[in-house]
């Protein structure tokens, strides 16, 4: 299992819960991002091609319906500073990715940046269905907003705070959503405080793991489907440096 904390945010088991129980209607377009300003950060993240660390943003928009990317088409977009371009061979300041999903019609759009824009962290993810959409905030901490079809203009979006789901959690581990949990740790990593205690993912993802070794099952994602949302974005770079190239994800990211 890759313990990828965006399949066990609250924000995508919000809008998991609406895709499963048919709210969202047909799903017709997924986006997600992942920007962070990375310096000051080790040694060997300068100069990271964006899409080599791209699973925040790919795990959502295979996640959300357990899908499989087929192949990826993207484009390099700006450039970092010169001093950067060396430790990767990689100039770029943004990557955008297209992804075709596997036996489906969808599409998703995916793009990242790291250095040299500027942008408040923001891990983001948005489905745009036939019955309702959820768009991301564009400023961390603000609602979520939900679009309705076939209301009156002004009455389509509403502002939803995304409930938190520790009542999915065995009792002793609930409390572990919440981030003030975590606040007299003086050794938090840099990306759990940017990233406003990765939407309560912590305790959901080990409870997956544990779960899944206790019971002898599959936890999302698998090693295959793990392969599948990773190889996304190492192949991405790829396309970028041959200028958008379609490339096809290998069998082995493919489950049978």
């Amino acid at each position: 299992m890759m313990m990828e904390t965006v399949v066990y945010a609250r924000e995508f088991l919000f809008m998991k819960e609406l895709y499963d129980k048919g709210e969202l209607g047909k799903v017709q377009f997924l986006k997600a991002s992942h920007q962070q300003d990375m310096d000051g950060w080790p040694g060997y993240w300068p100069g990271l091609p964006p899409m080599y660390y791209a699973t925040h943003c790919v795990g959502p928009v295979l996640g959300l319906m357990r899908s499989e990317a087929e192949y990826v088409s993207c484009f390099g977009s700006g450039t970092i500073r010169e001093e950067m371009h060396g430790f990767y061979n990689s100039p770029y300041a943004v990557e955008t990715t297209h992804i075709k999903f596997r036996d489906s019609d969808l599409s998703a759009h995916i793009y990242r940046s790291l250095f040299d824009v500027a942008r408040q962290y923001r891990e983001s993810f948005e489905v745009y269905g036939s019955k309702q959409s959820v768009e991301w905030p564009l400023i961390e901490g603000r609602p979520l907003v939900v679009h309705t079809a076939k209301r009156p203009e002004p009455e389509i979006p509403s502002e939803t705070e995304s409930p938190d789901y520790a009542h999915l959690l065995p009792e002793p581990i609930r409390a572990f959503t919440k981030q003030g949990v975590y606040d007299a740790d003086e050794h938090q990593h840099l990306s759990f405080t940017q990233g406003g205690g990765h939407g309560g993912s912590h305790p959901h993802l080990v409870h997956a793991f544990l779960d899944a070794l206790k019971n002898n099952t599959q936890p999302y994602p698998n090693a295959v489907q793990s392969a599948n949302i990773t190889c996304v974005g190492i192949l991405a770079h790829e396309s970028a440096k041959q200028g958008g190239a379609v490339i096809k994800l290998p069998e082995f990211t493919l489950l049978k």
